[in-house]
């Protein structure tokens, strides 16, 4: 039996370039210490909790530490004053949440949607392994969702790898089926449920099928974690190429044909997308959520770097109004 060709890159993904993207990790964070120009900083750098405190000991004050952590009630007793000491954990969970339903495969140029969100969600393990965090992911697509348990191995790491290959690869290769908006919600759902605090929660996706109940399940999970929204999206929001008939899905299977070198088509339809990811971020961040944009042709260490490090400055991809 001859062998499928291989597909072209950036259509799908493979375990040996998700392991390469280890080399990747440098010039960002996802610590609540953002540099300066992150775009955590400031507005939303509070609502970066970072790494807990586990108490250690009770002990008489020594000059140089903090007065905050005086324990008056030991003071008062023994008339000496004394302090409480606490160490910071060692680590914390950070769980990426990745889209890659029917929405997502879709790239006009470079990558496919769910190529992007999956080397955006490695990068972002990778970064977490560094730092000495447990890495954990759900990922989804129309059908299924994959929990993988947050743990500080690198059997974990290239379990969630293994798995984002096999979900990228489905796309491709089997028979396309109706995308389910309800999907989202119910991972989201899910992630409630679990009841955890001090989680570092990454959603990854292009937030098709967003809903009330949606912006409600981000707003209870960020209460007690951290949650980063990354909205994926395709630069045709920003132009339409002009390639003749062209065949647009909404994600559920439905096609409709336009002529693409339509002047009207050419002038409107950007403005149509960019007006729907626009109010995306809009409601998404009513929170106080972060919500930072990727798009498909712009690699993707270069913007974590460009939004989450020194060089935000210089952000590729759509400008998002204020």
């Amino acid at each position: 039996m001859k062998a499928s060709p291989p597909l072209p890159k950036g259509v799908v993904v493979t375990l040996p370039e998700l392991i390469k993207l280890k080399y990747f990790t440098s010039g960002f964070s996802l610590l609540p210490k953002q540099p300066v120009k992150s775009l955590l900083a400031g507005k939303y750098g509070s609502k970066l909790r970072g790494r807990g405190l586990n108490f250690e000991e009770i002990r008489q004050y020594r000059p140089g530490d903090d007065i905050r952590n005086m324990d008056w009630k030991v003071t008062a007793r023994t008339g000496k004053p004394h302090t409480r000491v606490y160490t910071e954990e060692r680590d914390r969970p950070v769980v990426t949440i990745v889209d890659q339903r029917l929405s997502m495969f879709f790239g006009s140029q470079v990558n496919m949607k769910s190529v992007t969100a999956a080397q955006i969600a490695t990068i972002s393990l990778w970064k977490a392994m560094q730092d000495h965090d447990r890495v954990g992911a759900y990922i989804f697509n129309d059908t299924d969702i994959e929990t993988i348990r947050p743990h500080r191995s690198q059997k974990n790491i290239t379990t969630i790898l293994s798995r984002l290959v096999q979900y990228s690869q489905k796309l491709a290769t089997d028979t396309p089926r109706a995308g389910s908006a309800e999907m989202l919600n119910n991972v989201l759902e899910m992630v409630l449920r679990m009841r955890s605090h001090d989680y570092l929660y990454i959603v990854i996706s292009d937030f098709w099928g967003v809903t009330n109940d949606s912006y409600r399940f981000v707003k209870q999970i960020a209460r007690n974690n951290d949650v980063l929204l990354f909205l994926t999206h395709d630069p045709i929001a920003k132009k339409m190429p002009d390639s003749g008939r062209i065949k647009i899905t909404d994600g559920s299977g439905r096609m409709l044909e336009v002529d693409s070198s339509y002047q009207r088509i050419q002038q409107q339809f950007p403005k149509v997308l960019e007006g729907r990811i626009n109010e995306l971020v809009k409601e998404l961040s009513l929170f106080g959520v972060p919500t930072l944009p990727f798009n498909t042709i712009d690699d993707v260490s270069e913007q974590l770097r460009n939004l989450l490090g020194q060089n935000s400055s210089q952000q590729s991809g759509l400008q998002f109004k204020k």
